[in-house]
């Protein structure tokens, strides 16, 4: 129970900082109702500049969903000593060329890169004091009081550590919209969550209490590096005193999806229609075929699963495709 006190605790501190007023648009394009952040660099992120960050390589910016993933308190007293947007800003775009013009909430995902490789980087809107290279101290500059030691460490390896960069190709939202008849694992009934993992990534849905047939309706966003393989989806049953069980698990090949999206490029240039299938077999969780379709110029994909190795239970998911390139 003081797990979750203190997890609860920890989650109010971030929700009361990204409630301040600085911290209500996104720090790189101004968009409002930021729902992500940088938690080694001290920003609050909107979707696109999410995606962008992601690219970047956790190294340089690990990005968080303030609402769903799981933060350490380290990292939420790293945000908190920041201050948010403007305190981390004023250290970031200290020195933004006369005349340069930062993206807008309509900018281009180009125009996002090029800021924001610059910006964290490339470290050029930085007083030159603070560009450190290896070697290099600057633990005398009074600008470093406005960001924490933590993200002063991160500017440090930022500057030279190259290596486990990571490239994105695209976001993977995956909407997790209910399950049917899932596995018993408490006394005539469970309380199931949805666990999604790709790569070195984890996201969560929320946990519904008592239901075998629960309806989540709930969005999870994955990044999806070049080299992705198959999204593993997991079904526990949360449980305060122990260890949460198992309700099932399934593969997810999302190369379909990816391979269709990427023919066909701007789907908002075409009109409803069917433009690639994920074929039921053997060897998958798919209870029938699963088509990639463009809807209203979205690329989506239905995703019907049997849970594997447990005794029953069907999962319903909805993908949508969003390349880094539009």
């Amino acid at each position: 129970m003081s797990g979750v006190k203190k997890s609860t605790s920890a989650k109010i501190r971030l929700r009361g900082l990204l409630n301040q007023p600085d911290n209500r648009t996104c720090a790189d394009c101004g968009a409002p109702d930021p729902k992500w952040a940088s938690a080694n660099i001290g920003v609050f992120l909107c979707l696109k500049c999410c995606g962008v960050h992601r690219s970047l390589g956790t190294h340089i910016s690990k990005v968080l969903s303030v609402a769903l993933d799981e933060w350490s308190d380290e990292e939420i007293d790293a945000m908190i000593e920041v201050g948010g947007n403007s305190s981390a800003n004023s250290i970031y775009e200290a020195y933004i060329p006369e005349g340069y013009t930062k993206p807008g909430p309509n900018a281009s995902n180009d125009e996002r890169r090029k800021f924001i490789k610059s910006k964290y980087e490339l470290q050029e809107f930085l007083k030159a004091s603070l560009r450190i290279t290896s070697g290099k101290d600057s633990s005398s500059s009074s600008t470093q009081s406005n960001i924490s030691g933590k993200i002063l460490d991160t500017i440090l390896t930022n500057s030279t550590q190259k290596e486990g960069m990571v490239e994105f190709i695209g976001l993977l939202k995956v909407k997790v919209v209910k399950g049917t008849n899932l596995a018993v694992r408490d006394m005539m009934t469970s309380d199931p969550y949805v666990v999604l993992t790709l790569g070195k990534q984890t996201v969560q849905s929320t946990v519904i209490s008592s239901n075998l047939n629960p309806v989540w309706n709930e969005e999870l966003m994955l990044s999806v590096p070049s080299n992705y393989g198959p999204v593993k989806l997991q079904v526990y049953d949360h449980d305060t005193f122990s260890a949460d069980d198992i309700m099932g698990e399934a593969e997810i090949d999302i190369q379909p999806l990816i391979t269709s999206a990427t023919s066909y490029g701007n789907p908002e240039m075409f009109g409803n229609m069917q433009i690639g299938k994920w074929l039921k077999s053997h060897d998958n969780a798919l209870m029938e075929d699963s088509a990639v379709n463009i809807i209203d110029g979205k690329v989506k994909q239905d995703v019907p699963l049997k849970l594997q190795n447990v005794e029953c239970g069907e999962l319903y998911l909805e993908l949508e495709w969003l390349p880094l390139d539009q």
